[in-house]
This record gives structure tokens, C-alpha cells and sequence, in this order.
């Protein structure tokens, strides 16, 4: 029966992956003051991009673009990132942006009218509420936040200063996924039970823990910002952020988050959930990682489960042509993304419909000066990064175990049984890893509830301690009485 639901979902999964359009639910009560929005068509919006490696370039490609958009200043604290940004958006549109380290000079420039940030993830909420406190509309990259409370702040921010916020989970633009989430919301699906995200992706060794030099040009003070300050210990202070928790969120948080958040977007679920467990480690080397390079999370809300599965081994695809995604189960059969098919996994049909640009559509809604017309207001950002951050601090929670002891736990809170049968098919890629799982255990995180009227854990302290982290002043978001 394993092997044949295995078949099955391999067979839907490769059908929706060539039929599924690669096409680029709104939740935002607060609509702005129309004194904040830019009404005129002809006015030109300026705008700021915050970081300047892999994001940052998108950022400065798709703004740069919009009719009536000027790129007019770009920030890094390396500078030579972002002298080499400037230099690139002054070939494509004739005119080179201000270059400048610290984010604080664009705040003060009252002529900004909008600002991305494509920082690292410890930088987001900062750099957000930093914005929208000095009156800036602005779009930020996925993952929200580095911590929940991070988040919680960022929405208060954004309702108290009646500022646009869109957050860069751009699948939410996708108009095949709206077409998705309706036929879901239709019944057509049935009874829904589970959702699954899938990331497998090989990611190798970051290289040894030890001190190295920074690169030159770097404001290394700015650079860790509200993070905690502790000498470079990896070979490349770029990108290898995200497997530090210092700064990162892991794979969860990194690309994983797409997928949680379409989840969320095809069943229409709010909040935390009701409880969650994590499993997972960093198997295959030693280097100077903490994240988990391979982990399983399950998130329950009421009768739904939410599955998260990572591998960052080398890895089979979860079928022959498709290596990433989200899947929906209903009793009346599956959804991949968009395509949906019968209990047997035979096509039922592709959903489709009109899709935006996600950086567009944050235009749109600074002009209109109506939040609702965001399609990834800060709220539903919050939500979808929350669950990949409980996911975290359950596995971070973790002790070493077999994975007789984790069966054995799986088994005794009686979760759907497809969080068992994933936990079987990761030891299985392990092992295929020529990894001795007595000598490497995972490590089998606590079974955290959640208060259902509050952002936190029930009975946890040491859980609830991680929801949020020390500042480094004066790199300090502020708390909810100081907002």
C-alpha cells in the first residue's frame, strides 16, 4: 500500500509538473490615509533597495522596470556589493542611485518614497519597522522575520503608521494558485487531511568553524545589525548566513517558506496551529553550520496536518521531474500546486488564471493607497514565516535519538500517519547517504502546543524563550509599549 501511494503521488506530481504554469489571500484590514498614498499616475515613486547580492539584483531588475519607479538609492555594508548594483542599474536606466552603507541616511531622505529589503533575514524586521516609522511603504523579502515576535511587531508597526507592507512570498500573485485555493474552498477537493511541502535540495559543507578575515569593504558592525556580535567563523560571510542561527532560519526559512505559505494560501488556515514537533540534524559532515541540513516538521490545525520535509543530502527527486513543491490531499483526491487529480492520480485537470507581478502589485497598492490590494500583506508574511520559526525552535529543542525512539513517539501522539511514513522515507535517503544512524542520530524534538489566543507555547518556557532574542543596541526592535 506504501509503494502504491508512493507511485501515485510521484505519477500526480510529474503530470502537474509539466502542465503547471511557472506564472508569477489577501488579508488587510486597515486600509491607509489617503494622505499616504501616491494618487497621481504621472508621480514618480522613488525607491530604495536594502541589500545587494541575489535578491537585491531581482529587486533592482523589477523596480527599475515599473512605468514611474526610480531606483534612486541602493545600501549594502559591503560597499563593493553595492557599487556594483549602482553601476548595473545605471546601465539599464541611465541614472546611478546613491550608494550607502547604513540604511539610517535613506530613512532621513524624506524624498524616498518606498523601500525593499533584500538583506539577510536578521535585518528584515528591523529594517522594515525602521521604514515604516519614518513614513516608507515597503516590500520585503521572505522570510518575514527571524523570529515570531519579530513579526508580531512588524504588523503592529505597519497598523500603527497606516503604511503599505507586501512581503516577497510571490506565489501569492500566482493566478493558477487563486484558481487552487477556490476549487479547495468550493469542496471540490472533499475533506482535507493533509498538506505537504517538499524541499530536496543537496547543499554541501560550508567548510570548517574557524576565524577568517572579512572582506574588504565591509562594515562588519552594520552588517550583523541587531544580531549578536561574534567573529566571522565560516569562509564566506555571504549567503552561508542562512545555516547560522545568529542570522538565518535554515532551509525552512530560506526556500521552504514558498511552499508553507501556499499551503496556508490553498486551505485558507490562519495562525500557528494547535501544535507542532520538529525532527532533524546536520548529517553528512562537520562544518561551521548549526541549522539542520535534513528535517521533518508536523504542524497540526484541528483535523489538518501540515508536513514540511527538507533533505540537503544528496537526494533522489521526490519523482523524475519534479524536486520541489506543495502538495493538498482530499478524500475526493490531490491537488499538486494547481493540477488537480482523482484519488487514483489520474488528471482531472490544470486550474489557471491571471497572474501579476508581485513587485507590480506593491506598486499598485502604495498608488491606490489601499492595503487590501495587497496579495502578501505583513499579516499573511507573519503567519507562513511563524510556522517554519515553531518548526525550528521544536527541532533546535531536540535531544539525539534512534529512530526506534522516534517511531515510538510519532506513534504514541498519533499523528497522520504520513508523518511516519516521511520519517521512514528520510532514514531510508540517510542510510542511502552511507550514513550509520546509531552513530549520527536525528535529534527528536519536544511536542509543543500552542495557545490558540496568544504567540506562544503552552507550558514552555524554554520554547517561548525562543520566539524572540536579545538586541544589540542600538540595533533594537522596539517593544510592543514603544511602538
Amino acid at each position: 500500500m506504501q509503494n502504491r501511494r508512493q507511485f501515485l503521488e510521484e505519477s500526480m506530481i510529474v503530470a502537474a509538473s509539466v502542465l503547471s504554469a511557472q506564472s508569477a489571500a489577501r488579508s488587510a484590514p486597515n486600509a491607509i490615509s489617503s494622505e499616504t498614498a501616491i494618487t497621481s499616475p504621472n508621480e514618480i515613486v522613488r525607491h530604495a533597495i536594502i541589500g545587494c547580492r541575489i535578491r537585491g539584483k531581482v529587486h533592482a531588475a523589477e523596480f527599475a522596470k515599473l512605468n514611474g519607479v526610480e531606483v534612486a538609492y541602493v545600501c549594502d555594508p559591503d560597499l563593493q556589493l553595492a557599487e556594483a548594483l549602482a553601476e548595473s542599474v545605471e546601465k539599464t536606466t541611465g541614472r546611478k542611485p546613491k550608494v550607502v552603507q547604513d540604511l539610517r541616511l535613506i530613512n532621513d531622505d524624506k524624498s524616498i518614497d518606498t523601500l525593499s529589503v533584500a538583506a539577510p533575514n536578521h535585518w528584515h524586521a528591523l529594517a522594515t519597522i525602521w521604514g515604516l516609522q519614518a513614513g516608507k511603504h515597503v516590500y520585503v523579502e521572505k522570510p518575514l522575520c527571524h523570529n515570531v515576535v519579530e513579526g508580531r511587531r512588524m504588523i503592529e508597526v505597519a497598523d500603527k503608521t497606516k503604511r503599505i507592507c507586501q512581503v516577497g512570498t510571490q506565489n501569492r500573485s500566482r493566478g493558477d494558485l487563486a484558481a487552487a485555493a477556490q476549487y479547495i474552498r468550493d469542496g471540490k477537493l472533499g475533506k482535507i487531511s493533509l498538506a505537504r511541502t517538499i524541499v530536496y535540495g543537496a547543499r554541501g559543507s560550508i567548510g570548517p568553524r574557524d576565524k577568517y578575515e572579512l572582506p574588504t569593504g565591509v562594515d562588519y558592525s552594520l552588517w550583523l545589525g541587531p544580531a549578536e556580535m561574534r567573529p566571522i567563523s565560516r569562509k564566506q560571510l555571504h549567503y552561508d548566513w542562512h545555516w547560522d542561527w545568529n542570522t538565518g532560519n535554515g532551509e525552512l526559512g530560506n526556500n521552504n517558506i514558498h511552499y508553507v505559505d501556499m499551503c496556508r494560501l490553498l486551505l485558507g488556515l490562519k495562525g500557528l496551529g494547535d501544535s507542532v514537533i520538529g525532527i532533524g540534524g546536520r548529517l553528512g559532515y562537520e562544518d561551521a553550520g548549526d541549522t539542520p541540513n535534513t528535517q521533518l516538521v508536523a504542524h497540526r490545525f484541528g483535523e489538518v496536518t501540515i508536513v514540511q520535509e527538507v533533505r540537503g543530502l544528496k537526494s533522489d527527486p521526490f519523482s523524475d521531474k519534479f524536486k520541489g513543491g506543495c502538495i493538498v490531499y482530499g478524500s475526493e483526491g490531490f491537488i499538486a500546486e494547481s493540477t488537480v487529480f482523482d484519488p487514483q492520480g489520474n488528471l482531472v485537470k490544470k486550474l489557471d488564471g491571471d497572474s501579476l507581478n508581485h513587485f507590480e502589485n506593491f506598486m499598485g497598492a502604495v498608488r491606490s493607497g489601499r492595503r487590501e490590494d495587497l496579495k502578501a500583506d505583513v499579516t499573511e508574511g507573519h503567519q507562513s514565516t511563524g510556522l517554519c520559526h515553531v518548526g525550528n525552535i521544536s527541532t533546535r529543542l531536540g535531544r539525539p535519538e534512534s529512530i526506534a525512539e522516534i517511531r515510538n513517539r510519532l506513534t504514541e501522539l498519533k499523528l497522520h500517519d504520513d508523518v511516519s511514513k516521511t520519517l521512514e522515507r528520510m532514514t531510508e535517503h540517510l542510510k542511502s547517504n552511507g550514513l550509520d544512524l546509531e552513530k549520527n542520530k536525528l535529534n527528536l524534538g519536544p511536542f509543543l502546543s500552542l495557545s490558540q489566543t496568544k504567540e506562544e507555547f503552552v507550558g514552555n518556557a524554554e520554547a517561548n524563550k525562543l520566539l524572540s532574542r536579545e538586541y544589540r543596541a542600538p540595533f533594537v526592535v522596539p517593544a510592543a509599549n514603544a511602538i
